[in-house]
């Protein structure tokens, strides 16, 4: 089952936050009087997958890996989960944190989150880096290997049946992460179980069916119409995936550019979705600028 607490790791010290209506749990690095790095994670995971690349970030910066509403060791109510729902938690959040700015980054769905934030709140992001995630204005595309890859959401997303399979069926959650990374790569099964147990809870699978529900019907669709046409991004933007990355694959990070002033796109050789822990120290250089 999943655990009280997070596991150790050198370095962290956990708090807990209110963010809202939600208690946040936030693992954090680093000296205080740093510039701050906020790190948001993705589905299934939480902030464990960072523990690779807080290290190095937390040398320079004072680093903060979130667990997002609905995740991990945070709260999960009820609720849609629209992103940017979880955009306005992430902008409450730097103000409970007491930060005015800082440097974003999102891997998976919390790129997603990143790119919202940075839309309604440039003033608060001194930086974007959003990794393995399409942008606002991706339409879908006639990508078939691509779309079939995701077709894995229409469970979990279905009512009452995506949360009773999350609960149930842990293993299934564990296959689709060893199979999103690079053959290269291989998570441990202690790894995979802390992603996957995570969703044995009842609110935290009712959030993750709702995360996917809401995009499927909702935003995915605005977005093909056009939601965000006529919104940019000011703030300088880092978008990266993996070169064998099954879902987001090189060609959806197209279009970005056309709406962010300012963009720096990579594509990481031989790495696939999971790049924080595929590619930890490629993933800190890129968080860094260097």
């Amino acid at each position: 089952m999943f655990p009280s607490s997070p596991p150790p790791l050198g370095g962290i010290v956990h708090i807990d936050v209110r963010v809202d209506r939600a208690r946040w749990h936030v693992a954090t690095a680093g000296d205080a009087g740093a510039p701050p790095v906020v790190l948001l994670h993705g589905w299934p995971q939480h902030w464990w997958e960072w523990r690779k690349v807080i290290p190095e970030l937390a040398r320079t910066h004072r680093v903060y890996a979130p667990d997002m509403r609905g995740f991990g060791w945070s709260d999960a109510p009820a609720g849609v989960y629209s992103k940017m729902g979880l955009a306005s938690d992430v902008e409450r959040l730097l103000d409970v944190l007491e930060l005015d700015t800082c440097v974003l980054v999102g891997h998976d769905w919390g790129g997603f989150v990143g790119w919202l934030t940075a839309i309604r709140a440039p003033e608060r992001i001194e930086r974007l880096v959003a990794l393995s995630i399409i942008h606002p204005w991706f339409v879908p595309d006639r990508d078939l290997k691509a779309a079939l890859s995701t077709t894995y959401q229409l469970p979990l997303a279905t009512p009452v049946l995506g949360a009773a399979l999350m609960r149930a069926v842990p293993a299934a959650i564990r296959t689709l992460v060893r199979k999103g990374a690079a053959s290269g790569y291989r998570f441990s099964d202690e790894d995979v179980r802390l992603y996957a147990d995570a969703f044995r809870r009842p609110d935290h699978a009712r959030a993750a069916s709702a995360l996917y529900r809401t995009f499927l019907t909702r935003e995915l669709p605005a977005m093909a119409r056009g939601r965000y046409a006529n919104r940019r991004v000011e703030v300088p933007v880092v978008t990266a995936t993996g070169a064998m990355d099954p879902v987001v694959t090189p060609a959806r990070l197209a279009g970005a550019e056309e709406h962010a002033s300012i963009l720096q796109s990579s594509v990481i050789e031989g790495a696939g979705h999971f790049l924080p822990e595929e590619r930890p120290g490629e993933v800190a250089d890129l968080i860094l600028g260097r």
